[in-house]
């Protein structure tokens, strides 16, 4: 059997983040944590663009524009929806992450699902703070593994 790995080495990548504003306590973390695992896994970090929108409703859109340009290998995608009194969370959260998948399938750049879904804000911070959950990290290390591995698999 031969197995394709998939190196965690960034080194020539560009990756765009995309993140929602709404809930951006939790965001900035996120990006933070992103930002400096890209970087430490050797992407430069002029090679890293952000871009800033209202909410995760709106994320799948701007990750669209930054897949389809062809300026990015991923597009990794941030943010917090928080569950409350009201269905509008169900709504946000699970839009958020039909778009941000069918980005990803349409466009065959990889577009990785960060945008956190946590019925506290203490659960989405604990799960955003760079010394504890860092999915921010997390998200940058799907990103350049897949990256890593499209490309192989595509010769």
């Amino acid at each position: 059997m031969n197995t394709i790995d998939a190196p965690l080495d960034g080194t020539g990548l560009r990756v765009g983040l995309v993140a929602g504003r709404f809930n951006d306590f939790v965001s900035t973390n996120l990006v933070e944590g992103a930002r400096a695992r890209l970087v430490a896994m050797g992407v430069a970090d002029d090679d890293v663009d952000l871009a800033w929108v209202a909410g995760a409703f709106e994320v799948p859109l701007a990750a669209r524009a930054m897949a389809e340009s062809g300026r990015y290998d991923a597009v990794v995608c941030l943010g917090a929806v928080i569950r409350g009194e009201t269905p509008h969370f169900d709504y946000v959260a699970g839009e958020a992450a039909s778009g941000i998948m069918r980005t990803g399938h349409d466009t065959g750049v990889p577009v990785v699902f960060g945008v956190l879904t946590t019925d506290t804000v203490e659960q989405a911070m604990e799960r955003a703070d760079v010394d504890r959950g860092d999915k921010g990290a997390d998200c940058a290390d799907a990103a350049v593994e897949m990256a890593r591995l499209l490309a192989a698999l595509r010769g």
